[in-house]
């Protein structure tokens, strides 16, 4: 049986990703679920038993570095090891930066725990399990850790270091045996962005981002999980973030128009 770890796995992409492993291995995985919201993280962990997985339910709060290895030691002590951990626990945000106060500025650190930190606080405290499976790490990143994004400064800062992090522990991990998959999700229909910040530090409400080609979750989680599966280095979704990667590389001021693009009309900045 496959132990699997999933942060952030109330709702969105860390909920379908937790639905399609119970669908797919049934029997064969025991899924444990943490996010902020019990109520909803039972509500997920019962569509998976119904699929005949295992789990185990853990509110944890990512920012909080006592959480992130109470989660892996309640793990260990249920099921006795960890063959996955999947870091997709996080939240968006959309502001100008001139738009934000110096006052206000503490929510660009709070965001920094949640995206980045929280990451690294649960792959340290599973590390030496993840030793003795031989197993796997997934870090949900987005395409704003690969280009940066206008109005998303926080977030891309905080996207780029997490791309950073598990680029260089991929590289240290090389002789373990341990897959390290960065997954870079492009605009995905999920409540993410609408709950993160806005310029005052408080739930945005909407996107900034058209979203007329948004990804579906479904596909979004299946191509994570497809990547976690090959043990590949880089899951890059979207043809444009493809074409956004290595454009960057000859045409930088090009790519810079794709993304203020992206935007909509009532964000850019002027």
């Amino acid at each position: 049986m496959k132990i699997i770890v999933i942060t952030g796995a109330s709702d969105g992409i860390g909920a379908e990703m937790a639905r399609q492993l119970a669908q797919t291995h049934r029997a064969a995985v025991a899924l444990v679920l943490a996010a902020r919201d019990e109520v909803r993280l039972s509500a997920v962990a019962a569509h998976c038993e119904a699929h005949g997985a295992q789990t185990l339910v853990v509110k944890t709060d990512v920012s909080i570095e006592a959480q992130c290895r109470q989660l892996i030691t309640l793990t260990i002590a249920k099921f006795g090891q960890i063959d996955a951990l999947i870091n997709n626990a996080g939240m968006s945000a959309q502001a100008l930066f001139q738009d934000v106060r110096a006052d206000d500025l503490a929510w660009y650190e709070q965001l920094m725990r949640i995206n980045l930190w929280g990451s690294v606080w649960c792959t340290h405290a599973a590390l030496p399990y993840l030793k003795q499976s031989r197993g796997s790490i997934v870090a949900v990143s987005s395409l704003a850790g690969l280009i940066g994004v206008p109005g998303r400064t926080a977030y891309s800062a905080t996207k780029f270091a997490m791309t950073g992090f598990f680029e260089a522990l991929r590289a240290e991990l090389k002789g373990a045996g341990i897959s390290v998959t960065t997954a870079y999700p492009g605009v995905v229909s999920t409540n993410i962005r609408h709950h993160g910040f806005n310029a005052l530090g408080v739930a945005a409400g909407s996107s900034g981002l058209k979203e007329d080609d948004a990804m579906s979750v479904e596909e979004c989680a299946g191509l994570i999980l497809q990547g976690m599966g090959k043990r590949e280095r880089e899951v890059v979704m979207t043809a444009k973030g493809k074409l956004g990667r290595w454009l960057k590389l000859i045409a930088p001021a090009r790519v810079e128009l794709m993304a203020l693009a992206a935007l909509k009309d009532e964000v850019k900045p002027h």
